[in-house]
């Protein structure tokens, strides 16, 4: 049986024609919602969901293609785009009863939640990104050696077939390399949770690759067609990340700062999975944002 987030109900909600997601829900007030990262569930959150629902409603959705959320095909390329996963989430808000929320994503679903602040600036009230650069940005600065930390960009950016075969021939190698290599503190990912984000990885292998393929081809046009109109994030923004920046060879926060003029901007030192290696600074820089 998987864990769950203690003290939040857990129900199905139907966002677009065929497509449910599975969210986990508690709380009163004004709301936020959670967006998970890879290879994870709306389980990442357990510990910041916990401390926001004691004045918020907090929702925590699996995005589609993850956890227990349906996993639609993908004959056309679009039914991953951030913008499909975009609209999925304000759908979810709206059917729960909310036509504006603030918005906090990590890692793939911090690529969602800012095409949907792009996409949808009259619902998103203030949103937080946690350890990515936007979409068009994160291809612009892996070059060279050192950009072997994205193999895995690379590789579920093929055509259908490949990927999908390697990956689906050793999930658990797949899918927990980046558990391992991507958290300073093992612990914060105690072994049932790390089983439950394997068993749910394992089981969502093609829309997992779609995902990413559509990173490499349609999140990148939308991306490009925004640059190209000037179009920004009209909220308070949050962004968190590790310093890659300095690793890399580029200015993290002036990239942001072009798509979020009203930016916080802040390294941490904690590993990639954040709200579970370092939840107590997670929920104090997205307290700190709600108050702006």
């Amino acid at each position: 049986m998987n864990p769950t987030i203690r003290g939040f109900d857990h129900r199905r909600v139907s966002v677009a024609d065929g497509v449910t997601l599975n969210v986990a829900v508690a709380g009163s007030g004004s709301p936020v919602v959670l967006l998970h990262g890879f290879p994870q569930t709306h389980l990442m959150w357990r510990h910041v969901a916990a401390d926001l629902a004691a004045d918020h409603t907090v929702i925590c959705p699996d995005l589609r293609g993850y956890g227990d959320s349906d996993k639609p095909a993908d004959p056309d390329g679009t039914a991953y785009a951030k913008r499909t996963m975009a609209a999925d989430v304000v759908a979810l808000a709206r059917a729960l009863g909310y036509d504006r929320f603030a918005l906090a994503g990590h890692d793939r679903g911090a690529l969602v939640a800012v095409r949907a602040g792009l996409d949808h600036p009259r619902a998103v009230t203030h949103l937080a990104a946690l350890d990515v650069l936007p979409t068009l940005d994160m291809w612009e600065v892996m070059r060279g050696t050192m950009a072997a930390v994205g193999f895995h960009l690379y590789l579920m950016a093929q055509p259908p077939g490949l990927p999908e075969q390697l990956i689906g021939a050793a999930p658990d190698a797949f899918f927990g390399h980046f558990l391992d290599a991507w958290t300073r503190d093992p612990d914060a990912l105690p072994a049932d949770v790390r089983a439950a984000y394997l068993r749910a990885s394992r089981e969502a292998v093609p829309s997992i690759v779609a995902d990413y393929r559509a990173s490499a081809g349609i999140d990148v046009a939308h991306d490009r067609a925004d640059r190209a109109a000037g179009n920004t994030l009209r909220m308070p923004v949050t962004v968190l990340q590790q310093d890659w920046g300095a690793a890399l060879g580029y200015d993290a926060a002036a990239l942001w700062r072009a798509w979020a003029p009203d930016l916080e901007h802040r390294t941490v030192t904690c590993g990639h999975f954040m709200a579970e290696e370092s939840p107590a600074e997670v929920v104090k820089a997205l307290r700190a944002l709600l108050a702006r």
